[in-house]
């Protein structure tokens, strides 16, 4: 296979999930929107909410998506019968993990007033808590179903399930939040019963796409009822946690850095913010090459053709930095233009402009830690990258950040500079380790 045709089947497949990544954001984008509209009190505990409800759902997403690189490898190896049990007991994996993170939501409360949230706004913040986690068991095992077929080579129904939630939440926002069709009206809380009934709608389209569309009969993924089997499930957990943990590292390395920058003041808040909003939109499409990567590695590796795994891998990486030197080249370029779009105070524009050049340089090593992830997620290699992860950025990123922007009081900015030197870090041991492991053109385990 050419250069060429290897990027063009990793951009097939991986389309869709750009286009379901984009989706998601959106579904944040209108929950903050429709709260706005209620109130700024309605505004601030839907983000306190949803900042909770993210750690976790992190967590999730990186234990369950250890299904994905399995069932690639057994997909590539022609072992498609062994799929339908590898699904069956990522199934059992996603109830644990629903049923632990269901109960955390429940008891978080003393984290809140631990956290100094505002006393005001922690009520409804629970309220909409409570209403989204019965939301929670739908989004693991959808998560499971989703990451089955992405290994499979089947991406456009994420991309189909994530726009049905996208409308979904609409209707749901504007109906449970604003008390429409005879309802009562829910406020922020509505917004959480809404997540919740549209998680369970994902689930729904999921599972009967899987079940009537012919390509998938093949795998028998509800031919049969299982009893958990505890060997596949603590593999499946073996594999899944580092790459949770990884996820979880990155997020909270953002959570935390918004915190910091809050005790500088409510432009460098603002700044901070646009540049954050623009690399995210952009991260969708890296984002979702990395998934795609994923599958093409450990489809080659299934079929016993290490060399088929590294050149999947490399040219996945490729395509994502690609796109992310693109996406750099306009912040460059355009900086007040991209940050006239979010304010016209200039004030926050002038500081959005010196983050935008910040979040260019971090976009470029974005795309490459991002996709090298992916790449070595195909391998089933997951636990050393938990470890580069968890050091760069803890380890350097958000050191460096607080001694350059708090310290020695450079802002913002000097966070960033951090971001930059902590994802470049990653960026840089991800692909080396994708190399030498790779290079050896050694067989891998199914």
């Amino acid at each position: 296979m050419t250069i060429r045709e290897e990027a063009i089947a990793t951009v097939k497949l991986g389309a869709p999930l750009i286009a379901a990544q984009i989706a998601q954001i959106s579904i944040g984008f209108v929950d903050v929107v429709m709260a706005g509209r209620l109130s700024p009190q309605a505004l601030a505990a839907v983000a306190v909410g949803s900042s909770v409800w993210f750690t976790v759902i992190v967590l999730c997403i990186g234990l369950l998506v250890s299904v994905s690189p399995s069932v690639a490898q057994l997909f590539g190896a022609g072992r498609h019968r062994e799929i339908g049990h590898c699904v069956r007991q990522g199934l059992w994996l996603s109830v644990a993990a629903a049923a632990a993170c269901f109960l955390v939501l429940r008891a978080i409360e003393p984290v809140l007033d631990w956290l100094h949230v505002a006393p005001e706004l922690i009520p409804t913040s629970i309220g909409f808590l409570h209403a989204i986690s019965w939301g929670l068991p739908a989004f693991c095992v959808y998560q499971v179903l989703r990451s089955f077929s992405e290994g499979v080579s089947m991406t456009r129904p994420a991309m189909y399930g994530s726009l049905i939630a996208l409308f979904g939440n609409i209707a749901g926002d504007y109906i449970f939040m604003y008390g429409k069709l005879g309802l009562p009206r829910l406020g922020a809380v509505g917004c959480g019963v809404s997540s919740a009934i549209t998680m369970w709608l994902m689930l729904v389209f999921m599972a009967a796409y899987i079940k009537l569309k012919p390509g998938y009969r093949s795998f028998g993924v509800f031919d049969r009822f299982e009893w958990p089997r505890w060997t596949e499930i603590s593999t499946l957990a073996r594999l899944g946690t580092p790459i949770a943990v990884s996820l979880f590292m990155e997020a909270s390395l953002f959570g935390v850095a918004a915190l910091v920058i809050g005790s500088i003041g409510t432009i460098a808040v603002a700044g901070h913010q646009i540049a954050l909003n623009v690399a995210a939109l952009t991260w969708t499409v890296p984002l979702g090459i990395s998934l795609a990567i994923t599958v093409r590695v450990g489809q080659a590796i299934g079929r016993d053709d290490p060399y088929g795994a590294r050149f999947a891998g490399f040219v996945g990486i490729a395509l994502g930095a690609a796109f992310m030197s693109i996406s750099a080249l306009v912040m460059f370029t355009v900086p007040r233009v991209i940050a006239s779009i979010y304010t016209q105070d200039p004030e926050v524009k002038e500081m959005a402009v010196r983050l935008l050049f910040m979040a260019a340089i971090f976009q470029i090593f974005d795309g490459l830690q991002v996709s090298g992830a992916g790449a070595l997620r195909g391998l089933k290699d997951t636990k050393i990258p938990m470890f580069i992860t968890t050091f760069s950025y803890w380890g350097i990123g958000m050191p460096l950040g607080y001694l350059l922007g708090i310290t020695l009081g450079h802002g913002p900015a000097g966070l960033w500079i951090g971001f930059i030197f902590g994802l470049g870090f990653a960026a840089i041991l991800l692909n080396v380790r994708f190399h030498l492991v790779t290079s050896a053109n050694r067989r891998f385990p199914i």
